[in-house]
């Protein structure tokens, strides 16, 4: 789309400065045939209420962002990153990498796939600004009260059910079983005294941890730990285990607590809480970022002169901000 308006833009151009043929009513022809013709003008209004308001937007907001946060080291090498990535999706065949780019982001070449990247790295520095003001000292306090804690010194086995594509609902039902049977077994042993540190190396499936005694080291709700296995942990007493295996998309944990360091001082953490916050906000609530490129162009003084282009620009906006209403 961005690249549509930049050919229709060219076009304009080049009917003031090259031999083109004009219609009857004074206007250049695009294209003339045997019994008719398609002037600058009509290719104008229909580009315009295709695909004109989309690459208009990205134009706005280069030409804001551009001026507003210079091209750091950090933004070159985001979006060299991400080129990388897409290429080896693509096993690096050039050829097959250009397709891509131009069904999936409507780009040439890979000069213009930067330019939209970068576009969108410094887009998500406004969000990030936008929401970050937004957060009041009201819910970095209730956060650090309620979720804040000290960091925990875990250690885990994991049971994972022995499954493949092949099998039938009734066989990975059975797997699973299986492997709920094996963690209730070596919750009891455990219960009958024998230590995690050496049950795990026979049992866990976690073969990372199972080599060091089943130990985690010391982990904190921003560790990337999935959500069963921290509520677990964070409910268990300093020396208490898992009675009851605890069940996630990877298989059943049985989790110990060894040790946990006193809740830090607010100051500490509270760079960490706004960060959490942050995320938080932008994963449940996905109109902030439109508010925050809306507000960015209005605190730029935008105004779209085209009535047409303006209608589709508010139209555009008022979808994308109910478009997280239930």
């Amino acid at each position: 789309m961005k690249k549509l308006l930049i050919i229709l833009c060219a076009i304009l151009l080049v009917t003031g400065c090259g031999k083109v043929p004009k219609l009857k009513n004074g206007q250049d022809a695009v294209v003339t045939f045997k019994n008719g013709s398609i002037a600058v003008d009509d290719l104008y209004q229909e580009l315009k209420k295709k695909y004109a308001v989309s690459a208009l937007i990205d134009m706005i907001d280069t030409k804001i962002l551009d001026k507003k946060i210079p091209t750091t080291d950090e933004e070159k090498e985001d979006v060299d990153a991400k080129i990388t990535q897409m290429k080896a999706q693509y096993e690096n065949n050039e050829s097959q990498f250009l397709s891509a780019i131009q069904q999936y982001f409507g780009v040439q070449d890979e000069d213009e796939l930067r330019s939209l990247l970068a576009l969108d790295y410094k887009r998500g520095i406004v969000v990030d600004e936008y929401i970050e003001k937004n957060i009041t000292d009201d819910e970095i306090n209730d956060y650090y009260k309620n979720k804040t804690i000290g960091d925990m010194k875990i250690s885990h086995i994991l049971i994972k059910p022995v499954t493949n594509d092949s099998m039938t609902a009734d066989e990975k039902e059975e797997a699973e079983q299986a492997a709920l049977k094996k963690a209730k077994e070596v919750i009891s042993k455990m219960k009958n005294g024998e230590k995690l540190a050496d049950l795990a190396k026979e049992y866990s499936d976690d073969t990372g941890s199972a080599e060091n005694k089943g130990s985690l080291g010391y982990i904190n709700r921003n560790s990337n730990m999935i959500e069963e296995f921290m509520d677990a942990a964070i409910n268990l007493k300093v020396g208490e285990f898992t009675e009851e295996p605890v069940k996630s998309t990877y298989g059943y944990h049985i989790i110990l607590k060894e040790d946990q360091k006193d809740k830090p001082k607010l100051d500490a953490v509270k760079d960490d809480i706004i960060d959490t916050l942050k995320d938080e906000k932008k994963n449940s609530d996905t109109t902030l970022q439109y508010k925050a490129l809306i507000q960015l162009r209005e605190d730029n003084k935008v105004v779209i002169e085209d009535d047409d282009l303006k209608s589709q620009y508010n139209t555009m906006m008022n979808n994308l901000l109910n478009s997280n209403k239930s």
